[in-house]
């Protein structure tokens, strides 16, 4: 358990700040016998996670999620190719990125669970569950933690980019990628 001020520490804000979030029951916690407020390790990481704070690892440890990493990129396309081109340009270019691959819906959703990754490149067109589907499930559960999503498609529609908008996504790029580009986008996040 934490106390506000530990709280604050891990969050990089004032001890007031802390305090703030409870009072306003934006972090759950509880009072101790003597007035004092604490919080469970695994209600501060869904409250950092909903906020984009980074997680420090000791409490990712504490609270059983040491899996999480915002510095990890998962690329989900079933073109194995372009998936492998990607994650070799992306290991090249930024060295801190720890990165994943899946070639489908399903796959993406078993490593995305197992790994939280901190950022999904997402192909919309996938056997199984397809992008559409992962980018709501993704923005309408805690489970994952609030990745950073940039979508590519060859999908020609006027509504993709705004559909994909309203489920959180951060980035929308059509094929065929820029890969100097995409990744300036994937270092910008990482450096958030």
């Amino acid at each position: 358990m934490y106390s506000a001020l530990e709280v604050a520490k891990l969050c990089g804000v004032v001890n007031q700040t802390a305090i703030n979030w409870i009072k306003n029951k934006h972090l759950k916690a509880f009072n101790t016998p003597g007035g004092q407020f604490r919080v469970y390790p695994a209600d501060l990481v869904e409250f950092m996670r909903a906020r984009n704070i980074q997680i420090p690892s000791e409490l990712q440890a504490a609270c059983g999620c040491a899996g999480y990493s915002p510095n990890s990129l998962l690329i989900v396309d079933d073109d194995r190719g372009l998936n492998t081109v990607v994650a070799k340009y992306m290991e090249m270019h930024i060295q801190s990125l720890s990165v994943f691959q899946a070639f489908d819906g399903f796959e993406a959703g078993s490593i995305m669970t197992e790994r939280l990754p901190g950022i999904i490149i997402l192909d919309l067109n996938l056997p199984g569950i397809d992008g559409f589907g992962l980018c709501k499930r993704i923005h309408d559960s805690e489970k994952f933690g609030k990745p950073a999503i940039i979508v590519i498609t060859a999908l020609e529609s006027e509504e993709i980019d705004e559909k994909v908008k309203e489920l959180g996504v951060q980035c929308f790029m059509k094929k065929p990628l820029d890969l100097a580009k995409l990744s300036d986008v994937v270092k910008n996040l990482v450096e958030k």
